[in-house]
C-alpha cells in the first residue's frame, strides 16, 4: 500500500503528475540543456522563458483550483530554471578544472626547484 496524500479535488492523473512531477522536469530540463548546449536555443531566450514560466506559476497556477494546472506549471518552471542552471554549472566545473591544473602545475613546479641534483 502505498502513502499518497489525496487532495480534494484531485483525480488519478493529477496524482500521478504530482508524484512524478521531478522526473518530468528532469526529462525536459535535459532535452532543453542539450538543445541550448548545441547552440539550437540561445541562452537568453532559455532565461526569458525561465521568468516567464516563472512568472506563471507564482502569479497564477500556485493558488489555482485545478491540481492539474498546478502540477503542470510547476514542471515548467522548474525545468526552465534548471535549464538557465546548466551553462552556469558548465562555467563553474570548467572554472575548478582549470584551477585545478594551475595547483598541480604549481606543484610539479615546487618539486622541480626544490630537487637538490
Amino acid at each position: 500500500m502505498s502513502y499518497v496524500v489525496v487532495e480534494h479535488g484531485e483525480g488519478p492523473f493529477s496524482r500521478g503528475l504530482r508524484r512524478r512531477r521531478f522526473i518530468a522536469a528532469g526529462v525536459i530540463a535535459g532535452v532543453e540543456a542539450v538543445l541550448v548546449l548545441a547552440d539550437l536555443i540561445p541562452w537568453w531566450a532559455a532565461v526569458l522563458t525561465a521568468i516567464a514560466a516563472v512568472a506563471i506559476y507564482v502569479g497564477w497556477a500556485r493558488e489555482h483550483t485545478n491540481p492539474i494546472v498546478r502540477s503542470v506549471a510547476w514542471v515548467l518552471g522548474a525545468s526552465q530554471l534548471v535549464v538557465v542552471l546548466v551553462p552556469v554549472a558548465i562555467v563553474l566545473v570548467g572554472l575548478l578544472a582549470l584551477v585545478g591544473v594551475v595547483v598541480l602545475a604549481l606543484l610539479a613546479l615546487t618539486v622541480l626547484l626544490l630537487d637538490r641534483r
